[in-house]
Parts: C-alpha cells; structure tokens; sequence
C-alpha cells in the first residue's frame, strides 16, 4: 500500500475519532467500610470465601520475582458450582492497552479496542468457563460481584463471554449478560436503598446535565466548596442521589488526581456526614473517576481513587467511569444511565445497568458489530466504528455496591423549581 494511502487512513481514524462522540422491604442502610486493603505481601487467594449469595471473583496482583511482569490472579466462589481455585499464568500479565480510559476522541479506532479487549478476554477463558457454568446454574438471577485489588484497569464489564448454544446462553459482553458490580476492599454484605432528592454539581460547562433531574427534587450547586458543604449538612432534606458532572484528570502523581479541581487529598480530608446518614448513590460523570492508583509516598501503600474516598465515607454504592467522558456519544450515554437508573425504583441498581448495557449491545449488533478498518473502496467506516463506540461507552461506566441495592428519588412538587445554591459559576 503506498505512502499516500496509508497517511489518508491514518487521517480518516483521527477523524472519525474526533466526531464520536411502591413498597419496599425494609433494608438496613449503608455503613462505613473498612481502610482500603494494602496491596503488599498478602498473596491473592489469601482469605476465605464470603458467605454471601450472590457469586464472588476476587482479582489480585500475583507476586512475583523483581523484575517480572506485573500479572493478576483470580478465584471466584458461587452457590451449586464447583469453586475456581487461585488461578494466573502467562496469559494474565498486565494489559496496557485494553483499559476502557482508550474509549477517547484521539484514541485507537473503536474497533481496534474491541478487538484487542475481545483477545484478552479469550486468554481468560477459565474465568469465563466459569461464569458461563454459573449461567446455567442460575440463569438470568445471577449477579456477580467482583473484587479487583489490582488497580490495572481490567475492563471487567466488557469481558466477553462465549455462547453455550446446548443451554441457551448468548455471547456478548459480561456487564450485559449479567448483573455486576463491583466492590472494594471485601465483599459488601447488606444492601441500601437510599431514598430522596438529589444533591448536584455542575462545573460551567456541564450545566446541561441538570435536565436529568428535572422530574425529581433537586438541590443543584455551581460552586464546588458549596457543593463540598452540603455533603456536610445533616439538616437537609435526606439524599438519594449524589451526583456531579465535572472534570476529572488521572495521573501517577497523587497530587494531579482531581475531581472538578479538588484533588484527592482535598477530598480524603472530608467528613461527608451527609452519606454517612443516607447512604445516597454517588454518580460522578467525570473523566477517569473510576480508576485507582497505587500509591505508597505518603509511607502506606494502597489503591487511592475518588470511588474509595466516596464508599468509605457511607455512599451507598458508586457508579463512575474508568475513562474519559467529554464528547457528545458520552454525554448522551450518562443521561441514558441515569433515566434507566432512576425510572424503576423497585429495580437494582445493577439490574438497571445490565438493562441499559444490554439495549446497546442489541443496538450494536444490528448495526452490523465490529467493522474491519477500511471497507471495499479503502474509505473509513466512521459511522460503524461509533456504533463500537457506543457499545464501548456503556460499559465505560462501572457500578460499585451491593447488586440487591436500589435508589428511588423523590418526585418534584407540581410547579416546584430548582433552587440553584450559592457558589460562583
């Protein structure tokens, strides 16, 4: 292929990445998690296996000789299937370049992405074995858990599962063939159901995203400490939704890990007394807010991420993303996220994702799946490469909890307005 033809590729791919874009059961509410696990000698497997009901896959750092790559372990434990005992090996080294923070206008092709997640998802073939005998097991009642102590960016919600056609089961991704969740530092064990307004924050530029909430009762702020105090103020009117629509940055120096310009320590340093009564659900629709860094320079090593300091501090569960969310196919995906969240308030959170995630799957499907680069005539395929970029965004968005917590917010009064708090815009 000439010089010519390969640079006008390359462009199209720049291009086209650039335009992407009731009655309830009673149920105890949200307490305080322990310090987040340390990440040292401690091998993977070590603990014994929760007694919860839902099936649980525990993801840790293999420990191996200095100068090793960097590789992950997994076991997993689910009622009526045989348990997966500790199990790693060469095909479970550190991937760099399936983490979903490359879902990104500039990025690898979307396809290219997919392709490289759906490879590493064969390497995990006895994980994904697995899962698919717990499928059988408990059909579409199953829900996982999953606790990843590595801080790799493992895109869990997008493993791709293999069909078993004697039982009926479909191939497709993990977070949209079951429900999942995450957790951190061990398994939850009860779930919430925060019920009430919603307490937002909305940087200048994301202002937009209050027309989520127009049905609910809504306490929107523009100014990030006033904000900052309100998760302080136990006199409000009880939360079930904490959100906020800001900017993000991730970095390997702790002090560039922020939150609309908070950094962690800004936010580590907070009571939050607000979470810790109602055990709200956290939505932060922000660049990287989902993912961790490993960090000893303060003489402790552990995980240090925005969804820890916000479950620590009594949030009821978190969903976050694990990559960047500034384009318009982004921003479409979270105000979808948040209708199918809080439409059904009887419905698990975790259900909800699946439901969600399960619809874009359908949608990436009939528009064909996964495109080849170039098509006959050597042109782009943009329009089905943001078809995988969708599909892509929607399992960007990762869910911390119990899969049996819900959230149901409370409804606007006839010709109630939003008052907007103080706080600069």
């Amino acid at each position: 292929m000439g010089e010519d033809r390969l640079r006008l590729i390359r462009n199209l791919v720049t291009s086209a990445a650039h335009a992407l874009p009731g009655q309830r059961t009673p149920v105890p509410e949200g307490v305080r998690t322990a310090e987040p696990m340390g990440l040292g000698a401690a091998p993977a497997h070590a603990g014994r296996a929760p007694d919860t009901t839902y099936a649980r896959v525990r993801v840790g750092r293999h420990h191996t000789e200095t100068g090793a790559p960097e590789a992950f372990g997994i076991e997993a434990w689910c009622d009526g299937v045989d348990d997966l005992p500790y199990t790693t090996g060469g095909d479970q080294l550190r991937p760099g370049d399936i983490g979903l923070g490359h879902a990104r206008r500039g990025g690898a092709a979307p396809s290219e992405l997919f392709r490289s997640i759906r490879r590493w998802s064969t390497y995990q073939h006895r994980l994904t074995g697995w899962i698919n005998r717990c499928r059988q097991a408990h059909g579409d009642a199953l829900q996982i858990v999953v606790l990843d102590q590595t801080g790799f960016d493992l895109p869990w919600e997008a493993l791709l599962l293999p069909a078993v056609p004697e039982a009926g089961l479909p191939d497709g991704p993990l977070g949209a063939l079951v429900d999942l969740a995450r957790w951190l530092d061990d398994f939850p064990d009860r779930a919430v159901a925060p019920n009430g307004e919603v307490l937002g924050f909305f940087h200048s530029d994301m202002t937009r995203d209050q027309e989520f909430f127009h049905r609910y009762e809504h306490r929107p702020h523009l100014g990030i400490e006033t904000f900052l105090k309100g998760l302080d103020d136990v006199t409000a009117q009880r939360t079930g939704l904490v959100y906020m629509g800001c900017h993000g940055t991730f970095d390997h120096h702790l002090s560039k890990l922020t939150l609309a310009g908070g950094t962690w320590a800004d936010y580590h340093d907070l009571d939050m007394r607000l979470l810790d009564r109602d055990a709200a659900l956290v939505c932060l629709n922000a660049c990287h807010s989902g993912r961790f860094l490993d960090y000893n320079g303060d003489g402790r090593q552990y995980l240090r991420g925005f969804t820890q300091i916000f479950l620590r501090n009594g949030a009821g569960g978190c969903i976050v993303s694990a990559g960047e969310v500034g384009d318009t196919e982004a921003r479409v995906m979270i105000g979808r996220i948040v209708d199918t969240v809080t439409e059904d308030p009887e419905r698990p959170v975790a259900r909800a994702l699946r439901a969600f995630r399960a619809g874009v799957h359908e949608t990436f499907l009939a528009g064909g799946g996964v495109p080849m680069m170039v098509r006959d005539d050597g042109s782009f395929d943009a329009e089905r490469q943001r078809n995988v970029l969708r599909l892509l965004y929607s399992l960007m968005f990762q869910y911390y909890g119990h899969p049996l917590s819900t959230v149901r917010l409370t409804g606007r009064h006839q010709g109630g307005q939003d008052r907007v708090e103080a706080g600069a815009p």
